[in-house]
């Protein structure tokens, strides 16, 4: 078994641990699925630090590292030839940092469970199964692989939404059912439309594999997806519409607006441990899916559907930073920070310059590490009086004043102050926007203009929520109880808080750490769209 397989089912025998134990050593449970999470923590940063820049590509299997392949399903159809899926799994830039930061999230989410006293028996064990699932996403490089793994994640998240949420779990456990599963059906159609159109150079055989499909040349002439098509569904050319299809599917991860009104509900209702993976790592894999699937092999349809896409980023940074601006609740303000924020991540792609796309992955890796330390600060709250109504924490400063610390320390960060991640991720996402008119006349100045209101108005509701929540006269709802249950911060806490703060910071001052990983595979997707 390779590195990286070993890394994507490590938590594999944990989980099956974890269902042999009886009930009452419950209590190993989270010690199991923090060391299972320790674990791939490590592996993924000796992936990361072997990792070659120097090789790392696109659409050509020499230049992918750590692979994997095995013969895994072989069928004779007749005269549809003979269907050939493989286990194959391997790494590039683009799916190296989110690894790590799959393995750094859910070490966290993890930790944030300490607490957690419900069905532990099935919550831990179903937070294993979900980061295989997502680790298998990221490191697939077999179409019908990467759609095992990428359904397999629904059904955990599933469960540990509408087991373990809030009192209208259920009701946003099937929204966000409904809303994956939506994309997922169709998603399958292209795929299998994309199989029957590339056959594999060696043998001849129809295959899911991936990287055949980000090279022209391995389309059968006259095939539905082939380069140069005639073909058309519904009067849409049919590799438009297959584009369409596969952005939609991921574009509900990311989420965009209007796809979007699955994620407040789901943050809301789901506990802490499951909104820090949602926003850490589900987001991302949206992200991850457009350039890995939509660009790199429809790249002629994502050229010519740039104007839009980029206009949709601008739509999703502005009313996510609105409706930010008008919440009360401090997890659902967040949530709808973090859709304003990953409108960076498709404006930033839709420029289809070297910067914009390398602002859009910075931004995913910054989205991550600060969006997994706000939700688990809202944690830290809840966990103690079980409320985040911003209204009820009048001159919170005065009673947690380490805990106001790290929260200005996350929100100046988030908000883009320099020095931190997310100052890097915008300016480089706005920079390749601007810059698209002049180098590839995709996208026009004013998105670039109207995306930089996005950063006043994070500002604004960060700033205000900070103004409304710690400082002036101590005014909490529960009183003097509520100053009794308001502890400082935990040990515990502290040891997921410092090191979020120390990544935040590290990739403000050193964007080079995650920039020299991911260059070479930036500009092949840049040549691969634009040639």
């Amino acid at each position: 078994m390779s590195l990286l397989s070993l890394l994507i089912f490590l938590p594999l025998p944990g989980a099956i641990l974890i269902l042999l134990l009886p009930q009452s050593r419950q209590v190993a449970y989270k010690y199991i699925a923090l060391l299972v999470s320790l674990l791939q923590l490590i592996l993924s940063g000796f992936l990361y630090a072997w990792f070659n820049p120097a090789s790392a590509g696109i659409s050509k299997q020499g230049l992918y590292q750590f692979v994997e392949q095995l013969p895994w399903i072989r069928l004779d159809l007749g005269s549809l030839g003979k269907l050939e899926i493989d286990y194959m799994v391997g790494i590039d830039g683009l799916s190296l940092p989110f690894l790590f930061l799959t393995a750094l999230v859910m070490t966290v989410a993890v930790i944030a469970s300490w607490n957690m006293n419900k069905s532990l028996k099935g919550y831990f064990s179903l937070l294993l199964l979900l980061n295989i699932a997502v680790m298998g996403v990221f490191s697939a490089l077999d179409f019908f692989l990467f759609y095992v793994f990428y359904e397999l994640m629904l059904l955990p998240l599933y469960f540990l939404i509408g087991i373990w949420g809030g009192v209208r779990r259920e009701y946003a456990a099937i929204k966000f059912f409904l809303y994956t599963l939506f994309g997922s059906v169709f998603m399958l159609l292209v795929i299998i439309g994309l199989y029957f159109s590339v056959t594999n150079p060696a043998t001849g055989a129809h295959s899911f594999n991936m990287l055949y499909m980000m090279d022209a040349g391995n389309f059968a002439p006259g095939a539905l997806f082939s380069p140069g098509t005639a073909q058309s569904i519904f009067g849409i050319p049919a590799r438009l519409l297959g584009f369409i299809v596969l952005f939609v599917a991921f574009a509900i991860k990311v989420p965009i607006v209007p796809l979007h009104t699955w994620l407040p509900d789901a943050h809301v209702e789901a506990p802490t441990p499951v909104s820090i993976i949602l926003a850490g790592i589900l987001l991302k894999v949206g992200g991850y899916g457009i350039l890995r699937v939509c660009f790199s092999i429809f790249p002629d349809a994502a050229l010519q559907s740039a104007w839009w896409l980029g206009l949709i980023g601008v739509i999703s940074i502005l009313y996510g930073a609105m409706n930010a601006l008008a919440q009360k609740d401090l997890k659902r303000l967040i949530a709808y920070s973090s859709i304003s924020h990953m409108g960076f991540v498709l404006l930033g792609m839709a420029s289809m310059t070297t910067e914009g796309i390398g602002g859009a992955m910075y931004q995913m890796i910054s989205h991550g590490f600060l969006s997994t330390m706000l939700f688990f600060l809202v944690g830290v709250l809840y966990d103690r009086v079980h409320d985040r109504y911003i209204y009820n924490f009048r001159g919170l400063a005065n009673v947690m004043p380490g805990y106001t610390v790290y929260t200005a320390i996350a929100f100046f960060a988030s908000l883009g102050l320099p020095g931190f991640s997310a100052f890097i991720a915008e300016a480089f996402s706005l920079i390749g926007a601007f810059r698209s008119e002049s180098v590839n006349g995709l996208l026009p100045r004013w998105m670039a203009m109207a995306g930089s209101l996005g950063i006043l108005l994070s500002a604004a509701y960060f700033l205000w929520t900070l103004q409304r929540m710690f400082f002036g006269q101590t005014r909490l709802k529960g009183g003097d109880e509520w100053v009794k249950q308001l502890t400082p911060i935990s040990p515990r806490e502290t040891i997921v808080l410092v090191p979020m703060l120390v990544f935040a910071l590290l990739l403000g001052l050193m964007p080079g750490l995650v920039f020299e990983k991911i260059n070479a595979s930036l500009l092949a997707i840049v040549d691969l769209v634009t040639k």
